[in-house]
C-alpha cells in the first residue's frame, strides 16, 4: 500500500476582503478580533524553505481564546505574567494572545542558547524568571530542560510544554480581556549595556505605536505583506513585525532566526517567492546575508516587490548598505527602499522614520571637528577626516525629541548630546524596578534615551552612545569609528570587534579592540596587530590596544548585537588573569596543576 503524502499547505493570501484598518484600535485583543474576520495569517518555513505551518488568524484567535480558558482554570492573578521561551512557531503567538484575552501579562524570553553556552542560557532564564516574577512559564520540548532547570527553587503555579497546557481543563465563564491601559506584555531590554530591565508597555501604548508605524512609518496598503526571521523576543521582531501586521490584518511569512544565520539566502528565496513587500533588520543582517551571496546567485532572486526595507537597531554604515544595494541591483532591489528607523523597547519599538523612497540620506562631516566640538560640521575639500553619519528621520507624530547637554540645557541643531524623547508610545517604566525607571524616565514624561546623537532638518542622528565614548586628552573617540577601521581588513569581518576603554594611568581612558579572527601563527598575529595599530593612530590619532581573540569569543546580547560592556568585562578578566598567572611562574613552589588551571583560565 502506497504512502499518502500529505498535501503542501498553501500560505494565507496576501489580498484581503476586509476593508484595511492601519491599528485603530484599543487593544491587541479588539486587533486579533478584526483580522480574524478575514482570510489572512501567519505563515512559517522551515531551514530548507519549506512551508510547515500556516495559521489564520480567525484560527489564531480560536486557539487563543481556548487557551485563555484553560489558564484561567490556574486561578491566576489578574495581570501575573507568563514567561514564554519564544521559539519562531504558532504557539508563541498562541500564548500571547492568549494573555490579552485573560488579563494576564506575556513576556517572551530568548531562545537563543548558542549565543552564551548552557551555562550562561540558564543563568539568562533564571534571572529573567525572577525579574518579572513569573507564574507559569512555557518552553517546548527542545527547551524545557533548560527552563527546568532555570526554575529550580522558584515556585510557579505551572511550567511545561504548550502540549501539557493543552491538558488543562477549560474553566467556563466571561473572559476579561485586557483593558487599554492595563500592561499589554513586558519586553526585555536586550542587556548590551547592563542586565536586561522589564519595560512595561500598556495596551494604549503600544496600540499608538502600531498606528504609527502603520499610518506614518510603513503607510500600510491593502496590497502588503510582510517577511521576518527576527526573533518575538526582540522589540523588532515582536512589535514591529508580528504586532503590526496582526493590527493591519496582513499576511506575514515567518524564518526562523537560527535558520536564517545558517542559511542567509534563505531570506531573499522566501522573499522571491512570497512576493513580500515588507521585511526589515539590523544592519547586521544585511551584512551577513550579502556576504553569502555569490554574484553568479543573483539572478535568480526576484526583490522588485520589496518597497520597504527598514534598517536599524545599531549604528548604520553607508559602505554595508551600498554594497547590499550593489550587489542585489540585478534581482530588482531598489536603493531607495531602505528605510533607516530610530527605537528602542522603552518607546515599544520605533520613534522616528525616514521618509519613504528617499532612501539612505547621509550627512558627510569632519570627524575631527565633531570629536573636538560636539558639533557636525560639513565636510569640505580641506577636512582631513570625514564620517559619514545616517539620517533615522522624523520623530512620529505627536511625540517629541529633544537634545541636551550634561546640564539639560536644549541644544541648536548640529550640535551633539543625549538624545531625550517624549510621546505616547514611552513605555511607563522597568518592571518593579523604580530606581533605574527614575534614572531614564523624567516625571514630565522625557525618556534618556542613553543615545548620544543631533537634530537636523527635524531628523535625528545617531552618533553612539552615552556610556560607550572614550575620552582620550580630552578628545571624544567614538567605539564605532575604532571598529570600522578594524573591519577594513581582509581577514576580518562586520561583527569581529568591540572596541571600548579601560583606566589606564591616573585612570584616564584607553582605548582597546577585541578583534576575533582565525589568525593563529605567531608571525601573522604580529603583522595584524601591527597593522591594526597604524591604521588606527594614521586615521584617528591615538594609540589602541589591540587584543587578538578567536572566532566566537565575543559575546552578544538575545537579539544577535555585539555587548561591548561584556566585551569589556571579558578583557578586564583575561588581563587579570594573564597578571595572575605571571604572578604563580615566579614561585618556585607553584603546583603544575595549578599552572595547568591557570593557562586554561587566561585562555
Amino acid at each position: 500500500m502506497q504512502d499518502i503524502k500529505k498535501p503542501t499547505p498553501l500560505p494565507t493570501p496576501t489580498d484581503s476582503s476586509l476593508p484595511l484598518r492601519r491599528a485603530d484600535f484599543t487593544t491587541l485583543a479588539d486587533a486579533l478580533d478584526y483580522a480574524a474576520t478575514g482570510e489572512t495569517g501567519a505563515n512559517f518555513y522551515s531551514g530548507r524553505g519549506k512551508l510547515t505551518t500556516v495559521l489564520q488568524y480567525r484560527t489564531l484567535r480560536q486557539q487563543a481564546l481556548v487557551l485563555a480558558q484553560r489558564l484561567q482554570s490556574l486561578s491566576l492573578k489578574r495581570g501575573a505574567r507568563v514567561a514564554i521561551v519564544a521559539e519562531t512557531n504558532p504557539d508563541f503567538l498562541r500564548f500571547f494572545f492568549a494573555c490579552q484575552y485573560s488579563g494576564l501579562v506575556p513576556v517572551a524570553l530568548p531562545a537563543s542558547l548558542n549565543l552564551g553556552g548552557h551555562e550562561a542560557y540558564v543563568g539568562q532564564l533564571r534571572g529573567l524568571l525572577l525579574g518579572c516574577g513569573a507564574a507559569v512559564a512555557i518552553a517546548s520540548n527542545n527547551f524545557l530542560p533548560l527552563l527546568r532547570e532555570a526554575a529550580l527553587n522558584i515556585e510557579l503555579v505551572f511550567l511545561g510544554t504548550p502540549a501539557a497546557f493543552d491538558e488543562l481543563p477549560e474553566q467556563q465563564g466571561e473572559l476579561r480581556r485586557s483593558s487599554p491601559t492595563e500592561t499589554a506584555y513586558l519586553q526585555y531590554t536586550s542587556g548590551s549595556t547592563s542586565f536586561p530591565r522589564g519595560v512595561v508597555i500598556t495596551q494604549e501604548t503600544v496600540l499608538n505605536n502600531l498606528f504609527g508605524i502603520a499610518n506614518h512609518g510603513i503607510d500600510m496598503q491593502p496590497d502588503d505583506r510582510s517577511f521576518s526571521w527576527l526573533p518575538f523576543y526582540h522589540d523588532m521582531g515582536l512589535v514591529g513585525c508580528m504586532l503590526v501586521n496582526v493590527a493591519t490584518q496582513r499576511s506575514i511569512d515567518y524564518l526562523d532566526t537560527r535558520d536564517f544565520a545558517m542559511r542567509p539566502r534563505l531570506w531573499l528565496e522566501l522573499l522571491t517567492r512570497t512576493r513580500a513587500t515588507l521585511s526589515c533588520s539590523p544592519p547586521f543582517g544585511y551584512e551577513l546575508c550579502s556576504r553569502r551571496i555569490r554574484p553568479e546567485d543573483v539572478a535568480q532572486y526576484d526583490l522588485s516587490a520589496w518597497r520597504f526595507a527598514g534598517i536599524g537597531a545599531e549604528p548604520i554604515h553607508t559602505s554595508l548598505t551600498d554594497r547590499f544595494a550593489r550587489l542585489l541591483a540585478p534581482a530588482g532591489f531598489d536603493p531607495l527602499s531602505f528605510v533607516p528607523c530610530y527605537g528602542m523597547a522603552e518607546s515599544s519599538v520605533a520613534f522616528s522614520f525616514s521618509p519613504l523612497r528617499q532612501g539612505i540620506i547621509v550627512d558627510w562631516v569632519d570627524a575631527d571637528h565633531l570629536a573636538k566640538h560636539l558639533c557636525a560640521s560639513p565636510a569640505d575639500a580641506n577636512t582631513n577626516r570625514v564620517t559619514g553619519l545616517v539620517r533615522c528621520g522624523a520623530p512620529l507624530p505627536a511625540h517629541e525629541v529633544s537634545i541636551r547637554d550634561e546640564h539639560e540645557n536644549v541644544l541648536p541643531d548640529l550640535h551633539v548630546g543625549r538624545i531625550k524623547i517624549r510621546g505616547p508610545s514611552i513605555m511607563s517604566g522597568y518592571f518593579k524596578n523604580p530606581e533605574q525607571t527614575r534614572k531614564v524616565l523624567s516625571t514630565d514624561g522625557w525618556l534618556d534615551t542613553g543615545d548620544l546623537g543631533y537634530l537636523v532638518d527635524g531628523n535625528i542622528v545617531v552618533t553612539g552612545r552615552h556610556k560607550d565614548v572614550i575620552i582620550i586628552n580630552g578628545r571624544n573617540i567614538w567605539p564605532q569609528d575604532i571598529e570600522h577601521i578594524v573591519v577594513q581588513q581582509p581577514e576580518l569581518r562586520s561583527m569581529d570587534v568591540s572596541a571600548f576603554c579601560v583606566p589606564g594611568p591616573d585612570d584616564a581612558d584607553v582605548a582597546v579592540a577585541v578583534v576575533q579572527c582565525n589568525v593563529r601563527e605567531a608571525e601573522e598575529v604580529l603583522t595584524l596587530s601591527h597593522r591594526l595599530h597604524r591604521k588606527i593612530h594614521e586615521e584617528l590619532g591615538i594609540n589602541c590596544l589591540i587584543e587578538l581573540v578567536p572566532r566566537h569569543t565575543l559575546p552578544r546580547t538575545s537579539s544577535g548585537k555585539l555587548t561591548r560592556s561584556a566585551a569589556r568585562a571579558g578583557y578586564l578578566l583575561r588581563q587579570e588573569n594573564k597578571k595572575a598567572l605571571a604572578d604563580v611562574k615566579e614561585l618556585p613552589q607553584a603546583e603544575p596543576q595549578f599552572l595547568s588551571a591557570m593557562m586554561r583560565a587566561s585562555g
